[in-house]
């Protein structure tokens, strides 16, 4: 959307009351793809960051509490349905806490993120993410040293999240086996 664009949206009352009753009825049903097309078009316009941060916590709620259920039950999560929006929001929460220099908050979301879905690509890339936060590298040297900005994604499923790198992964992941080892020690007990 252009500048142009964006701002009849903001000042269409019919949209924003349409946004409105759908967030609040997403908060009441707990739905998640509705809280989620929710927040992506509140933060794309720009709108009340006190409503986006209630939008935000409910899905991080939700996630957390659905990912205990299905962990438990012994399954692993798949990027298909919900579980693609649960696992987007432990993604997205990791992120949030590097960004904001929580190296060791964000290393024990990714690394348990890792261990609980059923996605080899991701699984791959989540672990290099743990690797970088192993060496505290903050995630703007991530993004120029690690990523690859310009490939493209081989299906939408893997949009949400940083998959593509300047490197072989399968190579990357032999190097620092080491590396990874020892964050399994550190970090197993979460598992539990």
């Amino acid at each position: 959307m252009n500048k142009q664009e964006l701002n009849e949206a903001r000042t269409n009352p019919d949209f924003i009351k349409y946004l409105e009753e759908t967030r609040i009825d997403a908060l009441n049903t707990q739905n998640i793809s509705a809280l989620y097309e929710v927040l992506d078009s509140m933060l794309i316009l720009d709108l009340d960051e006190k409503k986006i941060n209630e939008v935000y916590e409910e899905i991080l709620k939700i996630s957390f509490f659905e990912v205990e259920k299905i962990v438990n039950d012994g399954k692993k999560l798949k990027l298909k349905e919900n579980e693609l929006y649960y696992i987007r929001s432990f993604y997205e929460h990791a992120i949030e806490k590097w960004s904001f220099q929580n190296i060791d908050g964000a290393k024990q979301l990714f690394f348990v993120l890792y261990n609980i879905i059923d996605d080899e690509l991701l699984e791959d890339a989540l672990k290099i993410h743990v690797i970088a936060l192993s060496e505290a590298m903050d995630l703007d040297t991530f993004y120029e040293k690690k990523v690859d900005e310009n490939s493209v994604l081989e299906d939408d499923s893997h949009g949400y999240f940083i998959v593509n790198f300047k490197f072989d992964i399968k190579n990357f992941l032999k190097e620092n086996s080491t590396v990874l080892e020892k964050e399994y020690e550190n970090l197993k007990y979460l598992l539990d």
